[in-house]
């Protein structure tokens, strides 16, 4: 068995001939979509996401990087370990347990940064967030492989994808430090450029699930328990990062923040590692994994979205309904105080235009207003 295959034209035709070029077809579209267009996305999003980047806020986080150790944990702490469990709960073959490991083990990738900004999370620690998983994969992804995969006996030797990796980085960083330069010199300008690349980022996600949906589906095997751990992997690693994030004594707009990071997993590298490391005739069994999980984990993240939106209008409609009755009590209460003003003048200009000394009578309705007025408030 030729492991280390570069591509999937490169692997022996050990396969049978049916499903050879079914394979072939479906790599070559699939590089073509995750390349081009997630490279395209990735670029214009972080460079519109940076604009809403503040230097102060970001060296806070680099300077006490409390929010961003508790992330890395996450990451490479509850998500590798959470594969492990579901392959060895559900009794996953070892080609398709190594897929849903590989998945785990992967960074952040930055849908999680348009999700964080939809639901006002933080965004300079979701962007810190996703750059230090990314460089801390250099190290992590080959040691928590190691660690859970040495039970499974493979083979062939698995190739973490360096090359893959720096290019995310390259994409990540440069952008960001774009946006923030933007931020800094033109924060009017910025504002703007941040909701066109929100609302852009939107459309490109959707536009990266349909396609990969529609020109994958030569892929979908039958195997409804892959289908079912994508998708109850990424809900398990919102659930789970949001607790930990709040056992931590995190902020509420940190644990929105870290849930979200959690859950959202690369897919592009994962599949650049599947094909970089086996042979076409197990990427039919293991391609469709990470397949479905960016899809299920589209959908969570529109759905928290949704949710968050849904709480957010309604809290605000609360506080309106409130801030409008001490409105109207306000007017009220002023129209009141107007009469009994009108009223104590009236009362004086009367006294005034009587001749002679007052008596008795008119001194207590003379009084009698400012009394009342006095007693109201």
């Amino acid at each position: 068995m030729r492991a280390n295959c570069s591509s999937s034209s490169a692997c022996p035709a050990n396969s049978s001939e049916e499903e050879l070029p079914v394979v072939l077809e479906v790599h070559g579209n699939l590089e073509l979509v995750f390349t081009v267009v997630s490279t395209v996305m990735m670029g214009l999003l972080m460079f519109s996401l940076g604009c809403s980047v503040e230097i102060r806020k970001l060296w806070s986080h680099i300077r006490r990087p409390w929010g961003i150790a508790v992330g890395l944990l996450c990451q490479f702490g509850l998500m590798p370990f959470t594969a492990y469990l579901l392959a060895i709960s559900f009794s996953l073959k070892p080609v398709q347990a190594i897929a849903v490991l590989i998945m785990g083990c992967c960074p952040g990738g930055t849908i999680s940064n348009i999700f964080t900004f939809w639901v006002d999370g933080d965004m300079d620690l979701s962007i810190s967030m996703t750059t230090c998983s990314t460089v801390a994969a250099l190290g992590m992804m080959p040691l928590c492989i190691y660690l859970y995969a040495w039970s499974w006996s493979l083979q062939q030797n698995l190739t973490i994808p360096y090359q893959n990796i720096g290019i995310t980085l390259v994409c990540l960083t440069i952008p960001v430090a774009f946006g923030v330069c933007v931020n800094y010199r033109w924060p009017k300008q910025s504002k703007i450029i941040l909701k066109i690349g929100a609302i852009v980022g939107g459309v490109l996600l959707l536009v990266v699930a349909v396609a990969g949906v529609v020109l994958a589906k030569g892929s979908w095997n039958s195997d409804i328990t892959l289908l079912t751990i994508s998708f109850i992997f990424p809900l398990i690693g919102h659930v789970t990062g949001f607790l930990l994030a709040l056992f931590t004594h995190q902020s509420w707009q940190r644990c929105r923040t870290i849930s979200l990071e959690t859950g959202a997993q690369n897919i592009q590298m994962c599949i650049t590692m599947l094909q970089l490391s086996f042979t076409a005739e197990h990427l039919v069994q293991m391609l469709s994994f990470p397949l479905a999980y960016g899809l299920f984990q589209l959908i969570d993240g529109f759905l928290i979205v949704a949710a968050y939106q849904t709480y957010k209008r309604r809290l605000k409609n609360k506080h309106g309904k409130k801030n409008s009755g001490c409105t109207d009590v306000y007017h009220m209460r002023k129209l009141t105080s107007s009469k009994e003003t009108n009223a104590f003048l009236e009362v004086n200009e009367e006294g005034a235009v009587t001749p002679g000394p007052p008596g008795p009578m008119d001194c207590h309705r003379a009084l009698e207003p400012v009394g009342h007025i006095t007693s109201c408030e």
